[in-house]
């Protein structure tokens, strides 16, 4: 069952999905993203795959409560994929080449732009929970994205700082804050002639990174060829940072905050920002009641700090992680025991792989 229900001391939808309870752990055997297993395409580099436990949809299912006044009630209208990002079941977004992320940066801004053109969505979340800390039950390398019929509240508050302001400086926030982070640079992570990557001054986790657009622009739709290029490279670069720090697979929560796909927000700016829930190697920030209870943030380390470990963390330069790629790409990448993938297409939704599964289902 799903539906939306407004909580009226927050001003915020809270969105239920109980049927999402149901969603069991893989086997560690057997995968359906996994070319071979009849629920994807045999060969694939990037692929869209309609969210098994969505907790939005078209049509919207009718909610199991009628609200009233008081206790607002909605469907639960929008869309729920999942973002397959390589048919290797062992490989992660650092381990993909340039060329690779190019083509899953091609394949974001597609589907953003189909969301923008559905009537009804009012905003599309392109994000990836990676790592079993986080959560995560479904181990093959993939994102997700929901388009949601309302602006999420930490966007609504972002626009509302954006919009205050540019109304009194007749200037963009973001824009300013790059221009004070290269300055001052102690903050800084890695740097491209399209996107700078730092740990904010006001980072709530201890290894937060934002990675932000240098020119002023509000969403994929707005890119140009160079730009989603850069934003492949420098997305590659900071994870390979991450997975080098402590030198296993590095855990986060990657969510990218775009404008909402209705109205006019000039003052927006495009980026995304990195949560990892280490604090260090061996030790997790953990949400308890002051956070979560309250909404106000408490991170035991300095930006600053931070920011110099992953600087000093290898790739330590753009020429490093060129070097780095080349040879990522010089090598044919085998799915289990099956298969090399060659094909260079874009996969999106292909009606013969939408049978409902029979049997075991992943997690999304």
């Amino acid at each position: 069952m799903t539906e939306l229900r407004w909580n009226p001391t927050a001003r915020e939808w809270i969105s239920t999905a109980s049927h999402r309870q149901g969603r069991p752990q893989m086997p560690t055997d057997w995968c359906p993203f996994d070319p071979g297993s009849g629920r994807v395409p045999d060969h694939y580099d990037v692929y869209i795959y309609p969210n098994d436990f969505a907790a939005l949809s078209i049509p919207a299912a009718e909610p199991a409560i009628k609200g009233d006044d008081l206790y607002r009630v909605r469907k639960s209208y929008g869309k729920c994929d999942v973002v397959l990002y390589h048919p290797d079941h062992y490989t992660s977004l650092p381990q993909l080449s340039v060329r690779h992320l190019t083509l899953l940066v091609e394949l974001w801004r597609k589907r953003f732009v189909e969301h923008k053109n559905t009537r009804g969505v009012r905003y599309v979340l392109i994000f990836e929970n990676k790592g079993a800390v986080i959560g995560v039950t479904m181990p093959h390398p993939h994102g997700q994205i929901y388009a949601f019929p309302f602006i999420p509240p930490r966007i609504g508050r972002e626009l509302s700082s954006a919009r205050i302001y540019h109304r009194r400086r007749n200037r963009c926030l973001y824009c300013d804050i790059i221009k004070k982070e290269r300055r001052d640079g102690r903050r800084m992570v890695a740097e491209n002639g399209q996107f700078c990557a730092f740990v904010p001054f006001y980072a709530r986790w201890p290894y937060e990174v934002h990675i932000m657009s240098k020119r002023h622009l509000a969403a994929l739709d707005e890119f140009r060829p160079k730009e989603e290029q850069g934003l492949a490279e420098i997305l590659k670069w900071v994870t390979m940072k991450y997975d080098n720090l402590f030198n296993f697979s590095f855990p986060y929560m990657m969510l990218m905050h775009q404008a909402p796909v209705r109205g006019n927000y000039p003052y927006y700016h495009f980026h995304i920002e990195f949560y990892p829930p280490h604090r260090s190697k061996n030790k997790l920030k953990y949400l308890a009641s002051v956070e979560t209870g309250s909404g106000a943030f408490l991170n035991d380390s300095l930006a600053e700090e931070k920011a110099a470990e992953l600087r000093a963390t290898p790739p330590g330069t753009r020429e490093a992680m060129e070097m780095q790629d080349r040879k990522t790409q010089g090598r044919g990448t085998k799915v289990g025991a099956r298969a090399l993938v060659t094909s260079c297409k874009c996969w999106l939704r292909n009606p013969d792989f939408l049978r409902p599964w029979a049997d075991t289902k992943g997690e999304r």
